[in-house]
């Protein structure tokens, strides 16, 4: 690298540091011996002698090579070329039993090149430096990201650069959308609906709420997203992106009950959420979705209210989908986003959210629907 000129100050860094790298006091060292041992062990000769069953392994002797004069004889009587029936000898690190044993007689053979051999790593066992192999481990995963971004560029969806902020917490984005859907959407070549929201102080916590399959767990997904890949330094999935940088994203999602740790559905989720209040500050992100879903309603937005207002006190930023529509007017920083339908057919989801007072009506009349009991069906089945 120290041949190119670059532009970015992050790999001016990196060109920077491993020039200082490999110009400094050990690295030179253990390079030249490595060199040296190279060639120590590419000038050794020997002879393995096959009779039968029976293989030996003799120091090299200059005996003639008679191949050559063997061809220059028979040259005349050469018609077509021979077949070759040489083997090619495999380039894989590992070997069978026969290799083993014809390399433990090479050892045996020149012991002090095999001597430097075996001591050469135990001697530099620590040679590698951990800021290179970071930088090579998550250049990997950022050149493997910018191939995966390339597929939804071809489908018409922007990445940007979100602007970072360290102390505000007004936060806006547009056209983003969540890539874990996306990806299932470009395989089907199916349409993909993008979000955009905001959030002007004092707001912190997104209140999701609306009918089943509307979007509302998808929108928790994508903040939770924006907000790790921004951390990261990576492109974000949208068109424009104001970001909180945070100190840790925690997540709450329903797992299905296990047997292992003798818990109940409920008394599993109070553990999980009690350890996210434990650990969460106020530059942390919450991600709620569907808490208490296994209680009674009453317990619910008890238990939900409670949650909630430890992490608004604590000025967390955040999303929580929710069946409960009281929890999007707790507080004046919480904020109301409903998954819409259509207003003719309450079946059809339309997937943008918006922001507006969550009423449960789209919820309600989508379950009436499904049972049959709305005003429509009713009125079709009762005699006039």
């Amino acid at each position: 690298m120290s041949s190119l000129k670059l532009f970015s100050a992050g790999f001016q860094a990196v060109q920077s540091y491993l020039i200082h790298y490999v110009h400094s006091e050990s690295f030179p060292h253990i390079l030249e011996k490595a060199i040296s041992l190279q060639k120590d062990l590419a000038a050794i000769d020997y002879c393995v002698l096959i009779q039968e069953n029976s293989v030996e392994v003799r120091s090299f002797e200059q005996k003639p090579d008679y191949s050559e004069a063997v061809e220059k004889t028979f040259a005349k009587f050469r018609q077509t070329d021979a077949k070759d029936y040489r083997v090619r000898f495999s380039e894989r690190p590992d070997m069978n039993h026969v290799e083993e044993k014809i390399l433990a007689g090479v050892a045996g053979l020149f012991p002090d090149s095999f001597e430097r051999l075996d001591r050469f790593p135990r001697e530099h066992a620590d040679f590698q430096d951990d800021r290179i192999l970071a930088f090579d481990r998550e250049i990997q995963f950022h050149l493997a990201y910018g191939e995966y971004m390339a597929r939804f560029r071809q489908n018409g969806l922007s990445f940007c650069y979100p602007e970072i902020a360290t102390a505000s917490k007004e936060e806006e984005s547009l056209n983003v959308f969540d890539l874990s859907l996306a990806e299932a959407l470009v395989g089907h070549q199916k349409r993909i609906v993008c979000n955009a929201f905001f959030l002007k102080d004092p707001e912190r916590m997104f209140v999701v709420s609306g009918p089943n399959q509307g979007g509302k767990t998808t929108f928790a997904r994508t903040f939770g997203q924006l907000h790790y890949l921004a951390s990261l330094g990576c492109l974000v999935p949208g068109k424009k992106a104001k970001l909180f940088l945070q100190d840790r994203i925690f997540t709450h999602f329903e797992k299905e009950e296990t047997i292992a740790n003798l818990h109940g559905k409920l008394q599993d989720e109070i553990y999980r959420i009690h350890e996210i209040l434990g650990q969460a500050t106020s530059s942390s992100i919450v991600l709620l979705n569907e808490m208490f879903s296994s209680t009674t309603l009453q317990d619910a937005v008890l238990l939900s209210r409670l949650v909630l207002k430890q992490l608004l006190d604590r000025d967390v930023l955040g999303v929580c989908v929710t069946f409960i529509h009281e929890l999007a007017s707790m507080s004046p920083t919480t904020v109301s986003v409903v998954s819409c339908v259509e207003a003719e057919n309450p079946d059809l989801r339309t997937y943008p959210l918006a922001r507006k007072p969550a009423d449960g009506l789209a919820y309600a009349l989508s379950i009436a629907d499904k049972y049959r009991l709305s005003y429509r069906l009713l009125k079709g089945r009762l005699p006039s």
